[in-house]
C-alpha cells in the first residue's frame, strides 16, 4: 500500500481541514489523560505541541466477528474501508462506519456513525497511533424510525453550518466496520443527474441500512 509523508500543516491544506492541527492536539491530549472527562475545554496552550510526520493512508481493513455471515473460518470477517480523493480514477471515496463509542451500550446506544476523510498514522514519544479524520452524523432521535426499522442521521455542523465543526481525529481501534447510509427523501424528489458519489452529500438526513448484510442487522438495532 502507497504511503505518503506530510507535515501536520501540509495534511492540514491537502484536506482543507483548517482545524486538523488542533483537532490532532486534541486528540493526543485525550490519548496521554484517557481518564479526562472531556478534552473539549482544555486551553490550546495546554495541548501537546506536535511537530512528527504523519503517514497518509488510502484506506483500511475492519476485522470483525460475524457468526451469521457465511464468510471466513470461525465467522470472522474482512472488508477494506477507504477515504481517497480519487477513486479508480474517478471521484472521491470516503466510506462510512461504525464507530464503537460506548462498549456497555447495546446496538446503536454504543455505536455513533462517521464518515472517514483520511486514515493516517503518526509517532509520538514513541508510541504508534493508527488514526482517522472523520466527520460525525448524529441521531435526530432517541428510537429508530416507526416506519422502516432503521435509524436515521444526519451529519453534525457548526454554527455557521460548516462541516468542519463536526469532524474529530479518532483512533483507529475505536472503528467497527463499515456502516452504510440511505438518503431520506421526505417529500422532495430526488435529482436526475444524481450520482452514486454525490449520493452522502446531497441529502439532509440519512437511514443507517441495518439490512445491508446479517451483521449490521444484529448491530444496528
Amino acid at each position: 500500500m502507497a504511503v505518503r509523508k506530510r507535515t501536520a500543516e501540509a495534511l492540514q491544506n491537502e484536506l482543507q481541514q483548517p482545524n486538523f492541527t488542533y483537532l490532532l492536539r486534541r486528540f493526543l491530549y485525550g490519548q496521554i489523560h484517557p481518564d479526562s472527562e472531556s478534552d473539549s475545554d482544555i486551553p490550546v496552550s495546554q495541548l501537546p505541541a506536535f511537530h512528527a510526520k504523519i503517514s497518509v493512508y488510502a484506506s483500511a481493513v475492519a476485522t470483525y466477528f460475524a457468526p451469521s455471515d457465511l464468510c471466513g473460518i470461525g465467522g470472522m470477517h474482512r472488508e477494506r474501508i477507504r477515504a481517497v480523493p480519487s477513486w479508480r480514477r474517478g471521484p472521491a471515496r470516503y466510506d462510512c462506519v461504525f464507530v464503537n463509542t460506548n462498549p456497555s451500550a447495546e446496538g446503536m446506544c454504543g455505536l455513533d456513525v462517521a464518515r472517514v476523510r483520511a486514515f493516517f498514522s503518526f509517532k509520538f514519544r514513541g508510541v504508534n497511533y493508527p488514526c482517522a479524520l472523520v466527520h460525525w452524523f448524529s441521531r435526530i432521535s432517541d428510537k429508530p424510525d416507526e416506519n422502516t426499522g432503521m435509524w436515521v442521521v444526519e451529519p453534525e455542523f457548526d454554527f455557521a453550518h460548516s462541516p468542519l465543526g463536526g469532524s474529530a481525529i479518532i483512533h483507529l481501534d475505536t472503528i467497527f466496520r463499515a456502516a452504510h447510509l440511505l438518503g431520506v427523501c421526505d417529500d422532495n424528489f430526488v435529482p436526475r443527474n444524481l450520482t452514486f458519489h454525490d449520493s452522502l452529500d446531497a441529502f439532509h438526513s440519512y437511514y443507517v441500512n441495518k439490512f445491508i448484510d446479517h451483521h449490521a442487522f444484529e448491530i444496528a438495532f
